[in-house]
């Protein structure tokens, strides 16, 4: 195994939060370097193919892109185990896994032109959650997580959108999570978990919040309601 670990990282960004959910609950010490996302080094565009964060350098030498790659690779060489033993629901979680990008659209609620761009990302957002609803009413069990009593790396996958979604939703209420009891219990099993927590810059929110303000976004006029509030 290696001995030294090096993920590259904007400080926002859900990919990377992904990965480091998995190091933190590999319960592997690693650096965090930080990228600026409006000026990429040339050393990390060398090593990074589509330009993007995350990636995880082994022992200064070996580049791993991709983040499901890079939680695969974890799984693979570092216990505890976090995929299922059993093949078919091992399966069955990659597939989750798979369709985690598509779930990007309730991350992609602060890149709401107006309220009228709200409304669309909001039904495509609806329709994710109604998906992940399903999948929990099958699992055979309360939970808390993906699979049941035991994080897996379907969790790791899911928790960044669903943080994300939930600093949203403080800041602009849209009233969807709660027609999804159990992907709302899931949320806030995910959202209280110490890796999740520890994965992120301190004070994640506030800095999710200033960069609303950076980028310009339309939901960022709210932000003096809510700090009221």
């Amino acid at each position: 195994m290696p001995s030294k670990f090096k993920l590259c990282s904007f400080k926002t960004c859900p990919w990377v939060h992904r990965a480091a959910i998995v190091l933190q609950e590999k319960g592997v010490d690693y650096d965090i370097d930080y990228i600026d996302r409006d000026n990429r080094p040339d050393w990390f565009l060398k090593i990074s193919p589509h330009s993007k964060v995350p990636v995880l350098i082994l022992d200064d030498e070996t580049a791993l892109f991709e983040s499901n790659a890079i939680a695969e690779y974890l799984d693979e060489t570092i216990e505890p185990r976090l995929h299922p033993a059993d093949p078919i629901r091992r399966a069955q979680n990659r597939a989750w896994n798979d369709y985690v990008p598509i779930f990007s659209d309730i991350t992609h609620l602060t890149n709401a032109a107006d309220k009228a761009d709200l409304d669309v990302r909001r039904k495509s957002a609806d329709q994710r959650l109604a998906k992940l609803e399903g999948a929990l009413q099958l699992r055979g069990n309360d939970g808390p997580f993906f699979n049941g009593a035991d994080f897996s790396l379907v969790d790791a996958s899911y928790a960044p959108a669903l943080l994300r979604f939930t600093l949203f939703d403080r800041l602009y209420p849209i009233g969807l999570i709660e027609n999804y009891p159990l992907v709302r219990a899931w949320r806030d099993a995910l959202i209280a978990r110490a890796s999740v927590i520890k994965s992120v810059v301190p004070d994640f929110e506030d800095y999710w919040r200033e960069q609303l303000i950076v980028r310009g976004r339309w939901v960022a006029q709210y932000l003096g309601a809510a700090a009221a509030e």
